[in-house]
């Protein structure tokens, strides 16, 4: 995998991903709270995509650097776009369904996903340690998740189903940015992603809007701020380090959702998370530890 990095810099990565991480869970946080107060999901996801659409193109105006923008991969943008417009629909839907710290565990299978399409995707042989690491994985999720009858402090069949398609859509998407980095700026990466799904919002947003206070309106516009910042870390971070082992980064995010989950929700985390999630953060860990393996390996054949 690491044939595909721009540029490789391993720590710079680690660094953009712990705040990605940050942000992201704030981000997070932040949809809930909308949620609470009655903003329709399509019109959150619409002001975060026109934010990051009209910040960017001006900031680069501004700086006269709008060339970044040009890109000779437009088809490419579009797939992307439209995967990750899908994938938000996921991502926000998981945090609206789904406790805080819950949604935040299982966004952390995203790697398991990652060797699962790796196989199926790109034919690549998977060994006893990675499959153990699936296995593994899962079994958290099944933990953090029981009992799945009915409605267990908040969690539904429905949320994790979908807070299970949300990391599944994150894997996918991180290959198809390591792919754009070998030739796009980040820049250009986060813009055309925010204007090629802004207008497909847009149609949207007539059906869905509805009036709201300033304190609303505040909480969306923060909402799309740390949206945007996660969005343009997340893309620097893949630029200088693989999927596979910065994606480790993530992790931190369940204790910024915890502590938000219960200073923010009064909603505390469960035991059956804290007894799950190292299992889920273990198999990703060692998916870490044997792409490592995997890599120096292949160096040292010369492939």
């Amino acid at each position: 995998m690491d044939g595909s990095i721009a540029r490789p810099r391993p720590m710079l990565a680690l660094g953009l991903r712990l705040l990605a991480a940050f942000a992201l869970a704030t981000m997070g946080m932040l949809v809930k709270l909308a949620g609470d107060r009655g903003v329709h999901l399509a019109e959150l996801i619409f002001w975060r995509q026109a934010t990051a659409a009209v910040l960017i193109a001006a900031g680069l105006a501004l700086s006269g650097r709008l060339a970044l923008l040009r890109t000779t991969r437009m088809k490419t943008h579009g797939i992307r776009s439209a995967t990750g417009l899908f994938g938000m629909f996921f991502t926000y839907g998981a945090v609206l369904l789904l406790p805080l710290a819950e949604a935040t565990t299982l966004g952390f299978t995203a790697p398991i996903f990652a060797v699962l399409i790796a196989m199926i995707m790109f034919g690549e042989k998977i060994g006893p340690y990675r499959w153990g690491a699936v296995v593994m994985g899962f079994a958290g999720v099944a933990v953090v998740m029981q009992p799945v009858s009915g409605d267990h402090q908040g969690v539904t069949l429905a949320g994790v189903a979908v807070g299970l398609m949300a990391p599944f859509m994150v894997s996918i998407i991180s290959f198809q940015i390591q792919d754009l980095n070998k030739t796009e700026h980040p820049w250009s990466i986060v813009f055309w992603f925010a204007a090629l799904s802004t207008p497909a919002m847009g149609a949207i947003l007539p059906f869905v809007i509805g009036p709201h206070d300033t304190t609303t309106w505040l909480i969306i516009g923060a909402m799309a701020l740390a949206g945007v910042l996660a969005q343009i870390l997340l893309t620097a971070a893949l630029r200088f380090g693989s999927a596979a082992v910065i994606l480790l980064m993530d992790y931190t995010a369940l204790l910024w959702a915890s502590f938000y989950g219960t200073y923010v929700f009064d909603r505390a985390a469960p035991a059956s998370l804290w007894l799950g999630a190292p299992l889920i953060i273990g198999a990703g860990l060692l998916i870490a530890w044997r792409e490592r393996q995997l890599a120096r390996s292949r160096v040292q054949s010369g492939e």
